[in-house]
């Protein structure tokens, strides 16, 4: 069932996502930080409240939404929960190398 909250979210998909948007989307630390943390665990398990993130509600919203419009991650809802999932085999496909470049970094 959609509702309003989810009906809301935009999922670009990564073949349509300039090379520019994607080096945006993974420049920033906070975002690098949540595409390790989905990397490291099963699709559909971390919900957005759950990330150790140093920043407000709002600002994590906002990473959230960067990431998405760079297709690298799919957001549902489930009851009060926002689910995540790295859309890794999509993006690997548009930008080959680059995910694997940004989860092997360590650190901020």
């Amino acid at each position: 069932m959609s509702t309003a909250r989810a009906r809301g979210l935009s999922h670009a998909p990564p073949a349509e996502v300039s090379l520019q948007d994607a080096l945006a989307a993974v420049a920033d630390p906070v975002r690098r930080s949540i595409l390790r943390e989905l990397a490291a665990v099963p699709e559909w398990t971390k919900a957005c409240g759950t990330f150790d993130l140093p920043v407000a509600k709002a600002t994590r919203s906002h990473h959230f939404a960067v990431l998405r419009a760079a297709g690298l991650i799919e957001q549902r809802d489930e009851g009060p929960r926002r689910l995540n999932r790295l859309r890794r085999p999509e993006f690997d496909a548009a930008f080959p190398g680059l995910l694997d470049l940004v989860l092997s970094h360590p650190g901020r």
